[in-house]
């Protein structure tokens, strides 16, 4: 606090008086229907209650089936920003003897910078949760994450936890999970799977030393099984006859397989009586490559193992079953029939692939109380089936309410669509009725990495927006994304000094929609007047290369555009469609390359802009006032204006951030509807969503606000009636 009023102090802004009201609106809060769209990696059917089924998702939480329903509950939703990394979730297990506890470990990367990893326990089936430090780093959304489970609960002392760790060996929990220490025994460090099968043997696989690893003391030895191959176990199932089964992966020496670099695979079965046998459908070779993952019995058939390929590209992956152990295999897909119908953008990215079933098989499950009820993941989301064992097997895309789509732009246009949200890997959309999922507004090319959208706010119909596998980064719409026209050709990098696809960046479109602004990401600006068709560079732009910096049109003013030039503490304008720039207002705090800022600029007049600093938030209100520091925002993260409540003379603000309410830095999504001089939080403890990616406002509907939590999809929030 003491180091934002000395900034802006020092800048000469003036303070406006602001502080938190009481009376904070209702609001109901829910996801925007777009249909998945990210990698969901794991599932676990409760073994002794019918119907309890849990999924998990390497970045966007974990949920449970709702099967009277047949939609998804989320679970992790109430995690505040500073556990946002605890949404990758690297496994899951529940207890065999209390149908009410669940498990998650969660943590996102092993990096330096990453927060600690937490395992989360839960004794009313993900409805709260305890918080426990693991004290180490977990990669939810690393390399292997597709493997498991590894975390598991003793069916014989359900008060002890094993969970096999990324980088640190396998762990022991003896207390529910409060504490763990290291498993001596246990040799390697990354641990692809546990599986207690039996009074006092516990198998774990590993992916930095390929191979399966037994105990028959409990866990205090492990040995190597010899008979099998140096291949990561992905998966393991005990079938009802006593037999294990096993599906392995393996890349190049020390790649780490699922999701990516598998280069071959197998499965094995060890038969009651103790001998392993090779029992792999098809061997990858002959210029295949690919692994096995996904893999489960029925518990009532004996004999019955159904096992997928993972990233075998060339045909597609597939999922084998076998109903004599495993001796011989049959394809599903020539008797399958997926529906698609529901979700049209799936529908463009199958027509895209043309493979049905799916990529990055990771994990297929049957459930134990009904062997023709089953469901596995893909790297777009999930299929289920209720006839597994029929002639003709049906799988239906069931993710109502599972949001995994890492949304990365949103923007609510005063005309046209309700909502623009730019998405990786899926593309994106337009949303014309927030009641349903998009159909005529899909981002086309179905299946690319979109990392901005923009809109004329005076011509909303004129939409454009970058896109990383486009061949010229981009693309623009002349009727609101209804149908779309790449960009021309540029000077444009499009590889990263390493040798990676460039990021496309950033986009901006004038107020008529003359002119558009570009920002590839870490390179000098373009600019176009001819809508994308040609590009010649910005004058003026920012010499920083360092980070990536994003134009805002002026609302109200054609051709006018400003940056917040972050290290000289400026913000430069141009008036002449992007062509150049000059500094327009000075004397702002500078940052350093690692702190973020926000510039939005609001309708209505010229250069009335809202700028989110680290340690403040400040309004520009035109050409002719000075800049204003908004006291009482602590740590504004994301800035928003929408349409003014009934009587207001000023739009909406809106807020994602730390405010101060009674005296404490309070956390939350806060809405002023006086300029900032009061402000109200909107949202609970129960929707906080980690970390928001991109936050928008309705310009036309009071009240309405949207949020893209990283991998959460687009969340609505609308006041209560």
């Amino acid at each position: 606090m003491m180091q934002r009023r000395h900034l802006l102090q020092a800048a000469g802004l003036l303070a406006l008086p602001a502080w938190a009201a009481d009376n904070a609106p209702s609001y109901d809060w829910r996801s925007l229907t777009y249909g998945a769209g990210g990698f969901i990696d794991g599932f676990v059917f409760h073994p002794a209650e019918r119907g309890l089924l849990y999924a998990r998702t390497d970045i966007g939480g974990a949920y449970r089936f709702d099967p009277a329903a047949r939609r998804w509950l989320p679970l992790l939703d109430h995690l505040p920003k500073a556990d946002a990394d605890l949404m990758g979730v690297l496994s899951l297990a529940v207890d065999p003897t209390d149908a009410n506890r669940v498990y998650a470990a969660c943590g996102l990367y092993t990096g330096e910078w990453a927060r600690k990893a937490a395992l989360l326990a839960s004794t009313d089936r993900g409805a709260t949760w305890t918080l426990h430090e693991l004290g180490i780093r977990l990669a939810g959304n690393g390399p292997g994450r597709g493997s498991g489970e590894r975390l598991q609960v003793d069916p014989r002392r359900p008060e002890r936890l094993l969970l096999g760790t990324t980088q640190d060996g396998l762990l022991q929990s003896t207390d529910r999970g409060r504490s763990f220490s290291r498993v001596g025994g246990f040799p390697a460090r990354h641990v692809s799977l546990v599986l207690f099968a039996g009074p006092r043997t516990v198998y774990a696989g590993s992916h930095d030393q390929p191979g399966l690893f037994v105990s028959t003391d409990d866990g205090a030895t492990f040995t190597r099984i010899a008979e099998l191959p140096a291949q990561a176990p992905q998966r393991a199932a005990l079938g009802p006859d006593g037999s294990l089964y096993v599906s392995l992966a393996a890349g190049d020496a020390g790649q780490v397989v699922n999701p990516s670099y598998a280069k071959t695979g197998s499965v094995w079965r060890r038969a009651p009586d103790g001998r392993w046998r090779d029992i792999t459908p098809v061997r990858p070779g002959g210029g295949q490559t690919f692994g096995y993952s996904g893999l489960d019995v029925d518990a009532k058939r004996p004999g019955r193992v159904v096992v997928t390929t993972i990233e075998r590209w060339s045909q597609g992956d597939e999922l084998y079953v076998s109903d004599d152990f495993g001796a011989s295999w049959a394809p599903l897909s020539p008797r399958s029939a997926f529906d698609a119908s529901t979700h049209p953008w799936l529908q463009a990215y199958q027509a895209k692939t043309h493979h049905q079933q799916g990529h990055w098989l990771a994990d297929f499950k049957i459930d134990p109380h009904d062997g023709d009820h089953a469901v596995y993941g893909t790297g777009y989301g999930l299929w289920m089936t209720g006839n597994l064992g029929a002639p003709k097997v049906n799988w239906a895309f069931t993710v109502d309410n599972l949001e995994e789509t890492a949304v990365l732009g949103l923007e609510s246009p005063s005309g046209g669509a309700s909502l623009l949200a730019a998405m990786g890997d899926v593309s994106g959309a337009a949303w014309d009725d927030l009641a349903q999922g998009p159909k005529t507004g899909l981002f086309m090319p179905a299946g690319e990495t979109c990392r901005s959208v923009s809109y004329a706010e005076l011509n909303p119909g004129i939409v454009a927006r970058t896109s990383d596998a486009a061949a010229n980064g981009g693309y623009w719409s002349p009727d609101g994304g209804a149908s779309w026209r790449a960009f021309g050709p540029s000077t444009r990098n499009t590889k990263t000094p390493e040798g990676w696809t460039a990021s496309s960046g950033q986009v901006a479109v004038s107020a008529k929609g003359g002119f558009f602004l570009w920002a590839p990401d870490k390179q000098p600006a373009l600019c176009s007047r001819d809508r994308g068709k040609t590009w010649t560079a910005s004058q003026g732009w920012p010499a920083e290369r360092d980070v990536t910096l994003t134009p805002v049109a002026d609302r109200t003013v054609e051709g006018v555009f400003h940056v917040f030039d972050r290290a000289n503490g400026r913000i430069l304008t141009s008036t002449d469609g992007g062509a150049s720039f000059q500094p327009g207002i000075t004397g702002l705090p500078k940052l350093q390359n690692w702190q973020s800022a926000q510039l939005v600029c609001a309708p209505g007049q010229l250069r009335d802009l809202w700028l989110a600093l680290p340690d403040g938030l400040l309004h520009l209100p035109g050409v002719d006032s000075k800049p204003q520091g908004v006291r009482g925002v602590v740590e504004p993260w994301r800035v928003a204006v929408g349409k003014a409540a009934p009587g207001a003379a000023y739009h909406a603000v809106y807020v994602w951030g730390r405010v101060k309410v009674g005296g404490q830095d309070v956390e939350g999504l806060f809405r002023s509807v006086d300029t900032g001089a009061t402000w109200q939080r909107i949202n609970d403890d129960a929707h906080r969503y980690g970390r928001l990616n991109a936050l928008a406002a309705d310009p036309l509907e009071f009240g309405v606000v949207y949020l893209a939590p990283e991998g959460r999809g687009v969340v609505i929030g609308k006041p209560k009636a």
